[in-house]
């Protein structure tokens, strides 16, 4: 089955976001900006639950959920609990969701255009899942920014 990996890696990941969020020493750091870094961890940890809620929760598995990007990097001073709450809901619909992917459904055409065009549901998977890697490390950079 060609989705277990991206599964697996969505799964590992979330759970790394949540691990991260835990490693602040002060919860107040979650929303600090500190030089050219502006997307404080928390501003991330909402772009990434938007993002998956949206491709994967509403696009794939018709949540209903409507996205509002621009909410996701204007929000602040959200506590540290809810947003590992957030990240289990996400958690729920990635485990719900990613196993109704069949292996045909990788070639087909996306409900959504990304980047300006249409694109693959495999090519959506592999995007969602490095753009979530890259957003990650910008977490755990910005966490040990802030600790020295």
């Amino acid at each position: 089955m060609m989705i277990q990996p991206y599964l697996d890696f969505f799964l590992r990941d979330l759970d790394k976001v949540k691990e991260e969020l835990l490693l602040y020493k002060n919860e107040n750091d979650l929303w600090t900006v500190k030089g050219d870094i502006q997307n404080a961890a928390g501003t991330l940890t909402l772009h990434l639950i938007g993002n998956l809620k949206h491709f994967i929760g509403a696009q794939i598995g018709f949540t209903g959920y409507i996205r509002n990007r621009d909410k996701e990097f204007s929000d602040r001073n959200i506590s540290r609990e809810k947003l590992i709450s957030e990240v289990e809901e996400v958690i729920s619909i990635v485990k719900k969701v990613l196993p109704t992917i069949k292996d045909e459904d990788f070639s087909k055409e996306f409900p959504v255009e990304m980047y300006g065009a249409r694109r693959t549901t495999g090519y959506i998977l592999l995007s969602l899942s490095t753009h979530f890697c890259y957003h990650l490390g910008q977490i755990n950079y910005h966490r040990r920014l802030l600790a020295y």
